[in-house]
Parts: structure tokens; sequence; C-alpha cells
């Protein structure tokens, strides 16, 4: 519920910090590149990798044949480098992460719904209605029985990114992480 803004900014002031590129089955779009968005598999490639131990864990999509998940590869990589790793997963991913890397879990909620609708139609104007009313209904159903797992939540307040990052970042202070400020 804004997270990807926030993650960028995120990124923006703090050079320790980067996004985990995680795995997906789904077709590239446009302006995607492969290991920079996302890992690009076929689904057959995607599940042997699932069975290699290489993507611990995953999801198949709400209403499509398309997974997501967590490439250990990926992450190991930037932990070896001692980078604080963001990820923005659902709650299967969210209680690997907590149980198998003792991550701080922050849940992120809109100060509303309508200003959730109206920062989905501001990113993506032509979004069909059914898809932004699944969408909508989905962020309602995480709010209502998935934010009870997370260590912390934060609203995002419309128009005010920068308070949002400031509580984060002062919730990973109190947790001990490691924060350098970009020069």
């Amino acid at each position: 519920m804004g997270e990807n803004a926030i993650v960028e900014e995120i990124k923006k002031r703090y050079s320790n910090f980067v996004r985990l590129v995680t795995a997906t089955t789904r077709k590239q779009r446009l302006n995607e590149k492969d290991r920079v968005d996302y890992y690009f598999f076929s689904k057959e490639e995607f599940l042997g990798e699932v069975e290699k131990g290489n993507i611990p864990e995953y999801q198949n999509s709400r209403d499509e044949d398309v997974y997501y998940g967590t490439y250990l590869p990926e992450l190991e990589g930037k932990l070896k480098e001692g980078l604080n790793v963001i990820v923005t997963p659902d709650i299967t991913g969210t209680k690997y992460f907590k149980k198998n890397h003792n991550a701080t879990t922050i849940f992120v909620l809109p100060d509303s719904m309508e200003n959730l609708r109206k920062r989905h139609l501001k990113r993506n104007p032509s979004v069909a209605p059914e898809e932004l009313e699944k969408r909508l209904e989905y962020a309602q159903y995480e709010i209502d029985n998935e934010r009870r797992f997370y260590d912390y939540e934060v609203i995002n307040e419309q128009d005010k990114l920068g308070e949002t990052v400031d509580k984060i970042i002062e919730i990973l202070k109190k947790e001990n992480y490691k924060i350098e400020k970009r020069k």
C-alpha cells in the first residue's frame, strides 16, 4: 500500500538498502529487465528451482497460473555483501522471512481505502474497474486478516512519503539495523 514508493525512497536515502529481486513465471513486460525487476522463469524452470531449493517459499497468484517466490541465490548474495534487503512479500513470504531470517516485518497501511483507490488509479489510469475492485478487496482482506502477523504497522499517509519513510527508519534503528546515509 505504497510499498514500491517507500522502497525507492529508502534506497535513495540510504546506501546499504536494496530491494530483493524475486522470481516469477509471469510474462516480462515491455520496460522490465530480467534479474533487475524479476528473475523471469518458465513454469517448468520455476518449479525446477523450487526442487533444487533455490526458491524456498512461493505462492501462486490469486486468479492466474503465475508463481512468485523468493530466489535464494539473490537473497544470499545481498546478505553476504552486508546489505539490508527490503522485501515486499505476501503473508507466506512474511512468515518465511520472520522464521528463517529473523526479519523485522512492517505492515504498511493506507490512510484510507479511498486514497488507496486514488493511488492505484494514478499509477495505472487504464486499470479495468473489475481489476481495481479486486485489488482493493484483497488489500482490505490483508488489513483485516494478515496485519496481526507483522511486528509493526505504519500508516502511509497521502502525500507524506517522507514521514512514512522516517517512521520506518526509526523502527529499523530500534531493531539495530545498520543504516548508512547516502553522501
